[in-house]
């Protein structure tokens, strides 16, 4: 799908601010209502924009101990990444899970309740059928940069 001007402005505006009005929307790409909707739709349509979401801040709610992870696999194959990567998902204390290259397998950040909640779970996956052959904590002790919302056409480029 080919992306013109008012298009990539849109996407970058929604990323910001997902509840703007259709008006304002159109107001601040200068088309009309009508035809700025219609885009949205179709960018809607081919699964471009995903869907709109609000960004919790889960610290008011509960504080909870963020921990970085870097996790090796015992085995290397397309069934234990499979599998690991099953359990991740079925773990709701992972919020991010990359798999990287250069000697590590995946970076994994965790959210629990405290270190001890932490290691009772890494100690589960070690003694179950997770395939970690070793793991490096990084406990956190500041966020000094959370991922800012927004998409910036640049980004493509």
């Amino acid at each position: 799908m080919k992306l013109d001007r008012y298009d990539l402005k849109i996407l970058e505006i929604l990323s910001r601010d997902g509840r703007i009005t259709k008006s304002k929307l159109a107001e601040a790409i200068n088309l009309s209502v009508s035809p700025c909707w219609e885009r949205v739709r179709r960018l809607e349509k081919a699964g471009i924009i995903e869907g709109y979401s609000a960004r919790i801040n889960a610290d008011v709610l509960v504080k909870r101990t963020p921990v970085w992870v870097q996790i090796e696999l015992k085995a290397h194959n397309a069934e234990s990444f499979a599998r690991f990567e099953a359990l991740v998902h079925a773990t709701p204390e992972v919020t991010e899970c990359v798999a990287v290259g250069g000697g590590v397998d995946y970076l994994i950040k965790f959210e629990a309740d405290s270190i001890d909640a932490y290691q009772r779970l890494m100690d589960a996956w070690l003694t179950g059928e997770a395939g970690i052959e070793r793991y490096f904590t990084y406990i956190v002790t500041k966020t000094v940069k959370r991922p800012a919302p927004g998409f910036c056409p640049d980004d493509l480029a």
